[in-house]
């Protein structure tokens, strides 16, 4: 009788062996990076519980994470600006990939794949030139960097695959910075910020650029519905007594429309919106600030704002069916009863973690 592994050889060569799958990595729901009770950091791996299934060591302060579409694998970005950006393989925690960006770049702390999973895009900035670039990465043969093009802005920052596969839109927060200056900002009086929808060669399709008065508004994080609809969330650069609307709602071919909520809820964003979830079916945006501690909920149809949650230094974001994730730097994982205008927590967790600012949903 054959043995498992001559058994396994067997099916490899037919090509009938079961692909790995998320499930091998205990069918994790979210990703997040976090810095941990003893001064360190990790990626973790979260279910729909809020209970964590893995960790996997990183060598300094993670931002947000790409997770492969198929494999049970996530690159895993510093935070801005960025020197490392790792591959890793969830199941066993090990470095699958070390990703090393041009000289004179370095990454912005996102990154999107490709729908089969065969490439990966990364933000990064060409800071000798002040421009934005897209690095392209072989995911399927260790991550080896193919090419680069311009992301039409400066500071690109998020990066999302629109619904069609075929597209990308890119959030160029139009900040200009240099390694030399730490994460000093070089030229807010000139800044530009825009979205740029590329196709997946970098071809320019469309710019969205906001108001003059609005040019302080650095469009920073994206999240994109089925639909095809953009919501973006901005950091403003200016007169913090301003408020200016720190979202906003995009869909190609048309104006962008921003949002506001009454004058005194609006303030609390205090300048700075961290992260954002659109559930299109639903008609639902929610959006963080963690330095007002409250979370922003409209109606993404009509622009109706639909109420507050408040939560000390929230900024991790996601919807999984139509139910609104949340994560703080105090260590809370929730998940609301229901996503619109409710603090009613379904499921409520605390950790000894310091959650960083992004909630990454696996498909």
């Amino acid at each position: 009788m054959p043995d498992r592994r001559s058994f396994l050889t067997g099916l490899f060569a037919l090509g009938l062996c079961p692909s790995v799958t998320w499930a091998d990595a205990g069918s994790p729901a979210f990703l997040s990076a976090a810095r941990k009770p003893d001064g360190t950091y990790a990626l973790f791996g979260i279910s729909e519980q809020g209970r964590t299934i893995f960790e996997i060591a990183l060598p300094g302060r993670g931002h947000a994470a790409a997770a492969h579409p198929h494999r049970p694998e996530a690159v895993a970005f510093a935070r801005r600006p960025g020197n490392f950006a790792l591959a890793l393989d969830c199941r066993t925690g090990e470095t699958i990939g070390e990703l090393h960006s041009p000289k004179g770049h370095h990454f912005q702390g996102h990154g999107a794949f490709s729908e089969d999973g065969s490439l990966l895009y990364t933000a990064e900035n060409d800071y000798d030139y002040a421009r934005g670039v897209i690095g392209v990465w072989d995911a399927a043969h260790g991550y080896k960097r193919i090419g680069e093009f311009a992301s039409h802005g400066v500071g690109p920052h998020d990066v999302k695959l629109m619904p069609d596969k075929q597209h990308l839109v890119i959030a160029n927060g139009g900040i200009e910075t240099h390694p030399d200056s730490g994460r000093e900002k070089l030229n807010i009086p000139t800044m530009k910020p825009s979205l740029a929808y590329v196709t997946l060669k970098g071809e320019l399709l469309e710019m969205v650029e906001l108001p003059h008065a609005m040019h302080k508004n650095s469009i920073r994080h994206l999240s994109v519905g089925e639909d095809g609809l953009v919501a973006f969330a901005m950091q403003w650069e200016g007169d913090i007594s301003d408020s200016p609307a720190m979202l906003g709602l995009h869909r190609r071919g048309e104006d962008p429309r921003l949002l506001l909520a009454p004058e005194d809820e609006q303030r609390e964003l205090k300048g700075y919106v961290g992260s954002v979830a659109l559930d299109s079916e639903q008609k639902l945006l929610a959006a963080s600030s963690p330095r007002g501690g409250v979370v922003h909920q409209f109606d993404s149809d009509t622009g109706e704002f639909l109420g507050a949650i408040h939560e000390e230094d929230v900024c991790g974001l996601a919807v999984r069916d139509h139910k609104l994730a949340r994560t703080s730097g105090m260590g809370i994982v929730c998940f609301s009863e229901e996503m619109a205008g409710t603090q009613m927590d379904k499921t409520r967790v605390t950790h000894r973690y310091q959650w960083d600012n992004h909630l990454v949903p696996i498909s």
